[in-house]
């Protein structure tokens, strides 16, 4: 029965520069947000979580880079599932193909994917139009942000009062600065429109913290410049002694669900 069944149910299918996915669900609708990876892989990696992707009631995708985008038009094509999108990453997705069933949304205007309240709001990032998003019902809302470089207050005050953060973590400062990479990227890396480290994203959640944050998923976490263990000793600096739940979202499998009730 409806009763039964949780509020919201968060997984991350895939995080990283191969391909990010995240699926959220409430008890009638469910949503990815972005689709990184081939719609075979896609589908297989929904199929482990018991998730029937021709269910799905949308596709937001946040960005136009490659390991948000690859599989959206096709899966969009295949189950005839809408495909949320800002015009401007619209117009900046090249291989995206056409899509049966397109809707715009604009960050800073709300909109509704059934039951499910989305609110986009704009992020710093290399792209044209870059969404963070919070996923709300009832008396839950899901904070997701990645791929940013810097936590304006405009990002604070969305991200607040979230009862799940899916939060970018992405490198260590020192293994970015003594790694293999060439000065420009490491440079891009670490700008404003780059991505955030474990010290900021640590930073961010200390600032966020109150009574109804139940779990924090750190993502999008570079293979080159981060590991999960460094990644996770730095987010629990701020979490050691609390109750909140945290974990790392990782490339190669879905990570745990997480259950709001």
């Amino acid at each position: 029965m409806r009763e039964n069944k949780p509020c919201l149910r968060i997984c991350p299918l895939a995080s990283g520069s191969k391909g990010n996915s995240v699926f959220i669900a409430t008890p009638e609708t469910s949503v990815l947000i972005d689709a990184g990876l081939s719609g075979v892989e896609l589908e297989r990696r929904m199929g482990r979580i018991q998730e029937d992707p021709a269910q799905l009631s949308a596709i937001i995708v946040t960005h136009e880079h490659t390991d948000h985008v690859k599989g959206a038009g096709i899966l969009s094509r295949r189950f005839n599932i809408p495909l949320y999108i800002t015009p401007a990453t619209h117009a900046a997705c090249k291989s995206l193909g056409k899509t049966p069933h397109l809707e715009y949304f604009h960050c800073g205007t709300p909109f509704d994917v059934n039951e499910l309240k989305i609110n986009p709001f704009s992020i710093s990032h290399d792209a044209d139009d870059p969404a963070g998003l919070t996923l709300s019902h009832g008396r839950h809302k899901i904070g997701f942000a990645t791929d940013f470089g810097i936590a304006t207050n405009l990002v604070r005050s969305h991200l607040s009062r979230s009862s799940v953060l899916y939060l970018e973590s992405n490198h260590d400062v020192e293994m970015l600065m003594k790694g293999p990479y060439p000065w420009h990227l490491k440079q891009r890396i670490k700008s404003r429109r780059g991505h955030i480290s474990n010290v900021e994203a640590r930073e961010l959640v200390t600032d966020l913290m109150h009574p109804g944050l139940e779990h924090v998923i750190l993502a999008h976490l570079s293979e080159e410049n981060n590991r999960p263990e460094t990644a996770y000793q730095e987010m629990g600096n701020c979490l050691n002694g609390s109750s909140v739940g945290l974990s790392v979202a990782g490339p190669e499998k879905p990570g745990d669900i997480i259950i709001l009730e």
